[in-house]
């Protein structure tokens, strides 16, 4: 550094110079300043200064932080533009993995003809593994997934998932058995749904901040219109080409999932990676983000959840074979699924734009609603004994579980912030596996040791009920955890001050 930076200059250009200089060369200079100031001098700016700290405003006197003025300007989400294609890649995805997942209990009939006999005491305990297995592991798998989108980017992710998926779910089309079915559809076409539907969540907070939750719902509605038009699809078409077919068929909408992915394009900055020498490796820190683990808050919710949906996952698998028996083979089953799908898409819709308005972690407060509402519904599945009030049921078990989906990005926005949203909601869905893994396999043990399903259903409302009550300690642990920051703020503050007038 030459001689002529090394002299301080006054005024606004002193700061300047002390930016340029290192930290320690910064602190040693500091006081000489401060003892230049006559102590009039220093009454009479403090209110000055005081009232530009109130309005944001810095003084040119006062030291910052070195480098402070090299600060990037905040990202600006577009709230639209090609973000509105993004929207529209990001609905097919929902619902073509979502849609076939849903839709379990129409293939789930036709796998109990084609591979199994009524005379098999635990037929519907090992076919329920498929369908459980499936959607299970799109859980399991997003922790990984998260890590992979933070280090790949989402397009490459989501891409490569579409391929894994397309690839299991042809595969599914020539197996004869049910053993290795659960590797092509419960392993490998789920691994490939789960890497292809994290990304889709993600890239929307590229593109929409305000309107997020809006976009979220329409998001995913798209797992509601494929669950209306599913059901009546997948049964003529096991009626007419059979199961194998139905299944080679399915596997295109996989194949279409992959040219969508090719439109998320990240907007983001990205996050500045720490290099070190002779290594290819990224971080742990990057690897694993355990910053979202500080959260309280969403420590009790990525608990709190999971214990929620132990029976969230019952009905879809079993609501078909539930209704053939209490109301005769020729029912119209496929109606009740339609019903779920339609009130589920306007629950996404509704509930997505009324997340807009309710401010903060309060949004917690429709998850609540919802799980009651879910769990309440479950019981109630036994009681119909006239097909109309299953079909009240339906709706309003589909509305609210339109509203438990669309809000859980938002959510997680809140809790951790946009820089950590991948992994939190990528560790939430890993947790929720377990859940939905056990569920229908144990209502389908039930059924075939006390013939009938009225004990599983039951039993699958009450997880909900106890789910939704620890989820409202969330928005109380929250409002101290923001009281103590704005103290701790107000102290800085206070020390700031005092060391100015100083």
């Amino acid at each position: 550094m030459t001689e002529e930076k090394q002299e301080p200059e006054k005024g606004c250009v002193e700061t300047a110079g002390a930016e340029e200089e290192s930290p320690a060369r910064a602190e040693e200079e500091s006081p000489p300043r401060a003892e230049e100031e006559s102590p009039a001098r220093a009454e009479e700016e403090t209110p000055l200064r005081e009232e530009k700290r109130e309005n944001g405003e810095g003084m040119c006197d006062l030291e910052e932080p070195p480098g402070s003025g090299d600060a990037e300007p905040e990202f600006v989400h577009p709230e639209g533009g090609w973000g509105w294609l993004v929207m529209l890649a990001a609905m097919w995805c929902n619902g073509s993995v979502f849609g076939i997942q849903n839709a379990f209990g129409i293939l789930f009939l036709s796998l109990l003809r084609e591979f199994g006999s009524e005379n098999d005491e635990d037929l519907r305990f090992r076919t329920a593994w498929v369908g459980s297995l499936s959607m299970g592991m799109i859980f399991f798998c997003s922790p990984i997934v998260s890590v992979f989108t933070d280090i790949l980017g989402c397009r490459i992710t989501a891409v490569g998932g579409a391929a894994v998926g397309f690839i299991g779910l042809f595969a599914s089309s020539f197996v004869t058995s049910l053993g290795p079915l659960y590797f092509t559809y419960g392993v490998v076409f789920a691994c490939g749904c789960s890497f292809a539907y994290q990304p889709s969540l993600v890239i929307l907070g590229h593109y929409f901040k305000k309107r997020l939750g809006l976009v979220n719902g329409i998001v995913t509605a798209g797992s509601s219109i494929f669950t209306i038009m599913l059901p009546f699809a997948l049964s003529r078409l096991l009626e007419q080409a059979g199961l194998h077919y139905t299944m080679r068929v399915l596997s295109v909408l996989m194949f279409i999932l992959m040219l969508a992915g090719l439109t998320y394009r990240p907007l983001l900055p990205a996050k500045p990676r720490p290099s070190h020498p002779g290594s290819r490796c990224p971080p742990f820190r990057q690897v694993f983000n355990l910053n979202i683990w500080r959260s309280l808050g969403y420590r009790i919710w990525a608990f709190g959840i999971p214990a929620a949906l132990y029976g969230y996952f019952v009905p879809y698998v079993h609501l078909m074979k539930h209704v053939e028996e209490r109301f005769g083979q020729d029912a119209n089953k496929e109606v009740l699924l339609m019903c779920i799908g339609v009130t589920s898409g306007v629950g996404r819709l509704i509930f997505g734009r009324v997340a807009d308005y309710v401010e903060g972690v309060n949004k917690v407060y429709l998850q609540v609603s919802s799980f009651l509402v879910i769990g309440l519904m479950s019981m109630m599945i036994p009681l119909c004994n006239i097909f109309g009030g299953l079909i009240a049921v339906c709706l309003l078990m589909g509305l609210f579980d339109g509203c438990f989906i669309c809000i859980m990005a938002p959510i997680a926005f809140e809790l951790v912030g946009s820089d950590n949203v991948s992994q939190a909601i990528g560790f939430l869905l890993g947790l929720m596996s377990v859940p939905m893994t056990v569920g229908p396999p144990i209502a389908g043990f039930l059924r075939d040791r006390l013939n009938n399903y009225d004990v599983a259903f039951y039993l699958a409302g009450i997880p909900p009920l106890l789910g939704g009550a620890v989820l409202c300690l969330i928005p109380w642990v929250e409002r101290r955890r923001h009281q103590k920051e704005q103290e701790v703020n107000m102290k800085m503050l206070d020390q700031k001050n005092n060391q100015a007038v100083c």
